[in-house]
């Protein structure tokens, strides 16, 4: 049997501002999950699993890194977090894996299934793809090179989710524990595994590659239920991966291969059917959706497409604002801001509308805008439509100089360098403090776009 790298993760996969520690609640996500991950080692080693845990110090990046020098062929990965968000509809577990990848949507039912069989009464939010995050993939997901998931065990921001944490604790590690050695059995039945001890004599089954509805010349190879694609390929889609190295490369009989999935974040659209072993992509992108994409212009989706995407994250999104839709889209065409980056981020922003102590949904301060004069309290507007106008124009601040359509009624406005963030990567560390920032609006865009049949 193969080992498990176990990681306490820090901070939200949801990626808004006031995730992370917990303020007045006694405890902190770091506490909470450094304590579970040594209940989980211990109901590991029980076993007579072997399992290494990863230094608390590191930083994401660094614990990925640390992870790939030394897993190999049959182990697997798991990150656990706890969310530091209150809504009620976002209690309880849910598991994170690779998108479009079957095998390991199995696994992560299988490891919820065996984590609510154990504490039942922690509700259950499902197994979902990484695509369905803020930035659109989750790095612990799709960096690490074998098979790894992201639990987020509970809302550690709600307390119900935190009195079960901290009573149930040791049950919550034993699901856990026996979650992830079923995984493990489960690896030991693949093909790659069963192929060979030694990863020079591995085969990796072939699939088809469709580029436009049109057949590829070369084939893929699938490894580990993820389809890997010739890094020529790539060249015949003006993708330039050489200026790109942290995009997973794999040589393989003489050939470099990539991962499929990283194309996604060059404009270009795939779908991979794992049950004919086909991977269809379009080349030509109609939308840009790289870091260079711009603030201003003109957005493409509807009303009626914008509200179905809010709906879909949370369905009691439009109690609140039922108009929300129609006034990003009509108050951005008149201040010439794409009405698509602004929902987007107002999305990211407002956790799609979803109700904080924060940021209530009535302040209607869709886009976070500070106060003035330091003061801790969110800004308010009278208005939704205000408040959405007050974004726009911030927005609007950073992206040109020119000068407003309509009466100021962003209070910041003039406090902001015109002009200095025209993209909206450019938005990052300036909107707000995370160097991610830019690539979570572009994440909630991106899936904007395929929700609305324009990917």
């Amino acid at each position: 049997m193969g080992r498990i790298f176990l990681s306490a993760g820090r901070g939200g996969v949801a990626g808004l501002e006031w995730d992370g520690d917990l303020q007045g609640a006694g405890t902190t996500e770091a506490q909470e999950m450094s304590l579970l991950r040594d209940w989980i080692v211990a109901e590991l080693t029980a076993r007579q699993v072997e399992v290494l845990a990863v230094p608390d110090e590191l930083s994401p990046t660094q614990t990925i890194a640390w992870i790939n020098d030394r897993i190999q062929w049959g182990d697997v990965a798991l990150a656990i977090h706890a969310d530091a968000l209150d809504p009620t509809t976002d209690r309880g577990a849910t598991v994170f894996y690779i998108a479009h990848n079957h095998s390991r949507k199995q696994h992560a039912e299988q490891l919820i299934f065996a984590l609510l069989r154990r504490v039942p009464q922690l509700p259950n939010q499902g197994a979902k793809p990484d695509s369905a995050t803020n930035l659109g993939k989750l790095d612990f997901c799709r960096e690490i090179t074998q098979p790894s998931l992201l639990l987020q065990v509970a809302c550690l921001g709600h307390a119900d989710d935190r009195a079960l944490l901290q009573s149930s604790r040791r049950a919550i590690a034993t699901g856990i524990a026996e979650g992830l050695v079923t995984w493990l059995r489960a690896r030991l039945t693949e093909d790659t595994l069963l192929a060979a001890t030694t990863q020079a004599a591995i085969v990796f089954p072939p699939c088809k590659i469709l580029i436009n509805q049109q057949v590829y010349g070369e084939q893929g190879i699938e490894v580990n239920g993820n389809p890997y694609v010739p890094i020529d390929l790539a060249d015949c889609l003006g993708v330039n991966l050489a200026a790109v190295p942290s995009v997973r490369r794999l040589r393989y009989r003489g050939i470099v291969y990539v991962k499929a999935i990283e194309l996604r974040a060059f404009g270009i659209w795939l779908q991979w059917e794992s049950a004919t072993q086909t991977l269809a992509l379009r080349s030509i992108a109609r939308l840009r959706l790289d870091d260079r994409a711009p603030i201003m212009g003109l957005g493409q989706t509807s009303e009626v497409q914008m509200t179905m995407f809010l709906k879909a994250n949370y369905e009691s999104a439009l109690e609140t604002v039922p108009e929300i839709a129609k006034l990003y889209r009509g108050e951005a065409q008149i201040e010439g801001v794409n009405h698509d980056v602004a929902f987007s981020q107002m999305c990211l922003e407002t956790n799609f509308l979803r109700c904080h102590p924060q940021r209530p949904v009535d302040a209607y301060n869709f886009g976070g805008l500070g106060s003035l004069g330091g003061s801790s309290e969110e800004m308010r507007f009278a208005s939704a439509r205000l408040g959405v106008r007050a974004h726009l124009q911030h927005l609007k601040a950073y992206a040109c100089t020119e000068p407003l359509v309509q009466e100021q009624v962003d209070p910041r406005f003039s406090l902001v360098t015109r002009g200095v963030a025209p993209t909206i990567a450019d938005l990052s560390g300036r909107w707000s403090a995370d160097p991610d920032y830019g690539r979570k609006v572009l994440g909630i865009l991106r899936r904007l776009y395929e929700s609305a049949g324009l990917l």
